[in-house]
């Protein structure tokens, strides 16, 4: 069990497959990218699938997150989907992605295992996405999305940040689009994620502005605690249902204290919170020939000494040096 000494228990677990991405989102890194991990310094396929393996049956998790950079990149994916779905017990999987990929992949995941998807689209507009993503690539998304969805990786969920002068005023026509196409939308606070450090707190669009914003077309009735449990989303019902829209405030709602995720990034370190400033290395043990109880034991001590929140509540908080692309969201 990945239990820490505020009673925390993680059962989720995010895995990074790669660094890299085929989008230059400005809320993310540079119009240039970033200094990628070298291959060598990159779990393999077995390491992953090891670790999974050993989150799954020795320490407690049920379900298993694939996040990347962009997770479509890594080549071997499919088959590390397809050997996690072999476990005992079998995780409940998903994966983050930009949806570019999806339109070739989604049957293919769907086929190897995978339960749903995860899709990160901030605008419905095809000038807007160019500006946020610096890439050309709209059309590919909405395309990537319907294929999910025709392949039953659902419920489909799109996750959607909001920027002010960009695509701030877009969350009414967003939710009017997801539930028109069948997907739940979540708003996600803009966090301080950009290798830039362009991040500031007093510009941010909060959760109360989005609730206010989608209030003058729909109604909304929030759904309670006991349906949330420990998911980083408030939910909403639309309109009387059956439709729902969720947010994300990690920045004014922190919900630190019903997390339950362990983090491994793409170079095999774990993180027991997104902003963490410490790593524990399990490559290493893993390339040294530790056994999978050493392993499991790193582990146990890594996510003993989780922080009781992120920070992020803190107005002087300040950006960890470490690139986002390695570690996930």
């Amino acid at each position: 069990m990945l239990i820490d000494t505020y009673g925390r228990v993680a059962t989720d677990l995010r895995v990074s497959l790669t660094d890299k991405c085929n989008l230059r989102c400005t809320y993310c890194m540079p119009e240039e990218g970033l200094q990628w991990l070298a291959k060598p310094d990159l779990l393999t396929d077995d390491e992953i699938v090891r670790l999974v393996r050993i989150a799954v049956t020795r320490l407690g998790v049920s379900d298993v997150r694939f996040t990347g950079g962009e997770p479509l990149l890594r080549p071997g994916l499919v088959g590390i989907v397809e050997r996690c779905a072999a476990l005992t017990p079998r995780p409940r999987m998903s994966l983050t992605t930009n949806g570019i990929g999806l339109r070739r992949t989604a049957a293919a995941l769907k086929a190897a295992g995978l339960d749903r998807v995860n899709v990160s689209l901030d605008t419905l507009r095809r000038d807007v996405f160019k500006t946020l993503t610096r890439r050309d690539r709209h059309q590919d998304v909405l395309d990537g999305l319907a294929a999910a969805r025709e392949a039953g990786l659902t419920p489909v969920k799109v996750n959607t940040v909001l920027m002010p002068g960009l695509n701030g005023d877009e969350a009414p026509e967003l939710l009017a689009w997801a539930v028109r196409n069948g997907y739940e939308l979540r708003f996600i606070e803009q966090m301080p994620l950009d290798a830039q450090h362009g991040w500031k707190r007093d510009g941010m669009i909060t959760a109360g502005d989005i609730l206010q914003s989608l209030s003058t077309r729909f109604t909304l009735t929030e759904e309670g605690g006991e349906e949330r449990g420990s998911a980083p989303a408030e939910r909403w019902i639309v309109d009387g249902g059956p439709h729902r829209v969720g947010v994300i405030a990690s920045v004014t709602r922190p919900f630190c204290s019903a997390c339950d995720r362990t983090r491994l990034t793409a170079d095999g370190q774990v993180r027991n919170c997104l902003f963490a400033r410490e790593e524990t290395d399990l490559r290493a043990a893993l390339r040294s020939d530790a056994g999978d109880e050493a392993v499991a034991t790193l582990w146990k001590l890594a996510m003993w000494g989780k922080k009781a929140g992120s920070g992020l509540d803190d107005p002087a908080f300040l950006q960890p040096d470490r690139p986002m692309s390695a570690i996930g969201g």
